[in-house]
Parts: structure tokens; sequence; C-alpha cells
């Protein structure tokens, strides 16, 4: 017997009659505590943080299809979706990208924004732990991918933000990290870090003088720099000016002028995750027949 007998969480979906999907998850208190007994100490620091898997089944068939790291399918998808919106939204003579975090998303989301605008010259990178902006700034410059872009680090927050044609931040900060008045005119803001009420990676004022725009309506209940600013009376959930699908679409309007500062939170969403994994499967598919 188990001394803390694991609890069985059971789900029942139904998808499209006769197809039910059933998920049961079981979770016990001591497999996180025996995982780590299992490794050395020198490895536990090498751990990400978080550790996902993905799944993805045939909807006639019911078999499984890929089973895909689901870190790395975030990173991407997370990275891709951000520059789709800063390709719409950003200024095409955009020339400076501003890096706020240096986590394991921040070299994803340089990456994107570059294939996106490809007008980009410099890179500036700003993380709380300086060393960690300056490693990241010098290993991106190693690249052979980039020539022609300069990457730097840079320990002054304000500074940079006012440097940025596009800024883009990818923190867990509960304190907002980009202020509004140092945004200069014409500027893009892309926000992926929040996730929750209490996590915010701008102020108020940020949001005030941006044309917001989300990836999906979740994002109105989920992210602290709206939800707090719809709290406040900043700005209202009408005044959201839309989200990625209308734009792509052409059913809103993206920037209005060269002075606008557009501003871009997303959260992610099931939809994007499945087309994603599925892109991922038909890809390797292809190229191993």
């Amino acid at each position: 017997m188990f001394p803390n007998p694991p609890k069985l969480r059971r789900f029942t979906l139904f998808l499209s009659p006769p197809h039910v999907l059933l998920v049961l998850l079981p979770f016990s208190p001591l497999l996180r505590s025996q995982a780590r007994d299992l490794l050395p100490t020198k490895f536990r620091a090498k751990l990400t943080r978080v550790h996902a898997s993905y799944v993805l089944f045939s909807s006639t068939t019911g078999q499984t299809l890929a089973t895909i790291d689901g870190t790395a399918l975030t990173l991407y998808r997370t990275s891709c979706v951000s520059a789709l919106a800063s390709r719409i939204l950003s200024r095409n003579d955009s020339q400076v990208l501003v890096m706020i975090g240096a986590g394991a998303l921040a070299p994803h989301l340089i990456r994107a924004h570059l294939a996106a605008r490809p007008s980009l010259k410099k890179v500036i990178i700003w993380n709380r732990t300086v060393e960690k902006a300056r490693n990241l700034a010098e290993k991106m410059q190693e690249s052979v991918a980039f020539e022609g872009v300069c990457f730097e680090s840079n320990g002054c927050l304000d500074e940079v933000v006012g440097m940025g044609d596009i800024i883009s931040c990818a923190t867990n900060s509960e304190v907002p990290l980009v202020k509004g008045k140092t945004l200069k005119a014409g500027a893009h803001l892309d926000l992926v870090g929040s996730f929750k009420h209490s996590m915010k990676e701008c102020d108020d004022e940020a949001i005030r003088r941006g044309g917001v725009f989300v990836d999906n309506e979740v994002a109105l209940v989920e992210a602290g720099e709206l939800v707090g600013a719809f709290e406040r009376g900043v700005i209202g959930e009408a005044d959201v000016c839309g989200i990625l699908v209308e734009l792509i679409k052409g059913g809103k309007a993206g920037r209005r002028s060269c002075e606008e500062i557009t501003v871009f939170k997303s959260v992610g969403s099931a939809v994007v995750d499945i087309l994603a994994a599925q892109l991922v499967y038909e890809t390797y598919m292809q190229q191993n027949q």
C-alpha cells in the first residue's frame, strides 16, 4: 500500500458522436520528491522548470499519431504567434528589437521577430541578472544565421525600452517592467509572460497609450496587465482593438499610423497548440516518407 495513495482524476470529453475521450490522471505527492531523489544533485539545477508532453491523436481512428516535447512545442508556438502579430502591427522600418528577459523563450522570440521583420539591425537584451543577458547576446551574435544584426546587453531598462521599435517581454514579473511613458512613438510592445492576475509586464500607461490587441478572448480574463487596467478604468474590454485572427483575416485594422503605439498580449490557446502539433507531425511525415 502507498503511504499516500495516488489520487485519480477522471475527465470525460464528449466529442462528435459516438466519439468519447476518457482521460485518467493519477497524481501522487510522492512523484515530485521521488523524481528529485533519483537524480544526482548536479543534474537538478539543469532541469527546466516546466516539463510537458503533447500527444496527438487521430480524430478518425483514435490512434496515437505522435508524442511531442510539449515544452519545445510551446516555445516555438509562442514565439511564432508573437512574430506574426509583430509582422502585422509593428512598423515596416523597425530597426531595434528590445528583448526583456533572457530565459528559455527569449532566443526563440528573437529569432522569430528577426524572421518577421528583416529590417531589424540591432537586438538589445535586458535581464535582472545582467550576466544572463550578456551571455545570451554573445551566444546569439555567434550564430551565422544573424549576419548583419548587432546583439548587445544593457542593464538600464528604461533606457533600452525608449530605444526599441519592438519591445518583447517574456518574464514572470509581478511588477511592471515597461513604463508607458518611456515608449517612443510608433513602438510595438509584445507581452508574453503574464498568465494570471498578479503578473504584469507593463504599467497602465502603456496600456492606455497603445492600441491593444490580443491573441484570443481568454487574455481579457487572464492577463494581469489587462484585468488590472479594466478594474482601474484605464480602458474597458470594448477598447481592445481586436484578436489576432481578425487581424489576419483583415476584419480588424492593425496599425493606423507610423506614430501609433501598438500592444499585443498573448496567453496561448489549445487551438494554436493543436495546429502547431499537426504542423510538426505532417512535416515529419512528409520528410520521412
